[in-house]
C-alpha cells in the first residue's frame, strides 16, 4: 500500500516522495519555519522535538500519514499529513507546506490530492450516514495556500485567531468567586483534567464526542510531552471539583520567548461566575513572574461562548488570522457542534 499511494503523487522531474521518519523531523521544521518567516516574520515551530511530539500521537503513523518531497539535490520541498485520529474521523484534518522557492510546480496540488485520497480510506469504517468532509486551513495572508484550497474543491468555513498580550508591568490580580479555591495539577490528575476539559469545550465549534478512553490517550500524550511543566496547569476548584482549567506552556510553539495559554475553560455549572478572566489573569501572573512579558493563545472567531470578548477584556490582541478550509465528500448527518441551539 505505502509504494502505490507514494507512486500516486505526480511531481516534476527529479522530485521525489516518502512517508517522515523521526530523523526528518529538524528538516522539516527548517523548512517550515522558511515559509512562515516569509509570511509573517516568524517562526513556525521552535524545534523538531514538537513536530515529533505530534508524530508519536496515539494511532498516528508518520511513515503512512505524511508525505514529504524532495527536490533532485536532496533537499525538503514540500510536506502534508493527515489525522484521522479521532473517534469518529469525520473531519480529517489536512496540514502542509510547500518550500517558497518550490512554487508554482504543482507540488500542493500533488499533495493535496494524495491527502485527500488518505483521508477517504476511513469512510468504508464510517455509519453511512454521516457527513464527511476533510478540513484544512492556513494564514488568511497565505494568497496562494487559499487558491490552492479553493482549485482544490474547498471553500472557507471558518476563522480563527491567535491572540497575544504585551505585559510592561505585572498585570492585576485575579478575583475568584466565593468557594473557588486555585491548585496546580500533577500527572496523577490528568483523567480527572480530561474529563474537565471536555465538558468545558462540548460548547465550542466541531466539537465531537469520542470515547473516552481514546479522547485521553491522546491527551495524555500531549499533557506529558518534555514541553509540559504541571506547575503551569491551574485550576480552579470548588471543594474537589475541577471547575476551570487553564492549562499553560512557559514557551510557546513558535516562540520560546512567549508564554502560552494551550488550553482554557469553565465547565458548564461554574459559568458567569468570572472564572475565565481570572485564570487567565492568573496564567499571565505566572507567566510574568517566570519572566515573560509576551504571552498567547489560539481562540476560534466566532466563538460560541462568548471567550474571544474575555480575551479582548483582559487586554489581548489579535496577533494572526487563520482560515479554515472544508471539502464535502459525501453528504449526511453532522454530528460535530455546530451551535448552541438545542
Amino acid at each position: 500500500m505505502k509504494e502505490q499511494l507514494a507512486t500516486q503523487i505526480q511531481l516534476p522531474e527529479g522530485f521525489t516522495v516518502r512517508g517522515a521518519t523521526p530523523a526528518d523531523a529538524e528538516a522539516a521544521v527548517e523548512m517550515f519555519n522558511i515559509w512562515m518567516q516569509r509570511m509573517a516574520g516568524q517562526d513556525d515551530l521552535a524545534s523538531g522535538d514538537i513536530l515529533r511530539e505530534d508524530w508519536g500521537s496515539p494511532r498516528f503513523d508518520p511513515e503512512q500519514d505524511t508525505r514529504l518531497v524532495f527536490s533532485p539535490t536532496g533537499q525538503l520541498v514540500g510536506y502534508i499529513e493527515v489525522w484521522t485520529t479521532s473517534t469518529p474521523p469525520v473531519h480529517p484534518w489536512i496540514w502542509g507546506r510547500v518550500h517558497p522557492d518550490f512554487g508554482g510546480l504543482g507540488i500542493g496540488t500533488a499533495l493535496m490530492g494524495w491527502a485527500e485520497e488518505r483521508a477517504c480510506r476511513v469512510l468504508p469504517d464510517l455509519p453511512a450516514d454521516l457527513r464527511f468532509a476533510p478540513r484544512t486551513g492556513s494564514l488568511r495572508i497565505a494568497e496562494d495556500s487559499k487558491r490552492l484550497f479553493e482549485d482544490c474543491g474547498f471553500i472557507r468555513i471558518r476563522s480563527s485567531y491567535e491572540m497575544r498580550i504585551e505585559m510592561d508591568e505585572a498585570p492585576p490580580a485575579a478575583i475568584w468567586s466565593e468557594g473557588i479555591t486555585l491548585k496546580t495539577g500533577s500527572h496523577e490528575e490528568i483523567p480527572a483534567i480530561y474529563r474537565a476539559f471536555e465538558e468545558s469545550f462540548r460548547d465550542h465549534f466541531g466539537h465531537i464526542e469520542e470515547p473516552f478512553e481514546e479522547g485521553l490517550a491522546r491527551f495524555s500524550h500531549f499533557m506529558k510531552s518534555d514541553g509540559q511543566d504541571p506547575s503551569m496547569w491551574f485550576l480552579a476548584m470548588d471543594g474537589d471539583e475541577i471547575a476551570g482549567i487553564s492549562l499553560c506552556r512557559l514557551e510557546s510553539y513558535s516562540d520560546k520567548e512567549v508564554g502560552w495559554v494551550n488550553i482554557l475553560g469553565v465547565r458548564r455549572l461554574w459559568r458567569k461566575r468570572g472564572l475565565g478572566i481570572a485564570l487567565l489573569l492568573h496564567s499571565f501572573g505566572e507567566f510574568y513572574r517566570r519572566g515573560r512579558r509576551k504571552a498567547g493563545l489560539g481562540v476560534d472567531a466566532e466563538n460560541l461562548t462568548g471567550a474571544l470578548r474575555l480575551y479582548e477584556n483582559a487586554g489581548m490582541s489579535v496577533h494572526m488570522v487563520f482560515d479554515t478550509y472544508e471539502k464535502t465528500i459525501r453528504g449526511g448527518r453532522e454530528i460535530s457542534v455546530e451551535s448552541l441551539a438545542e
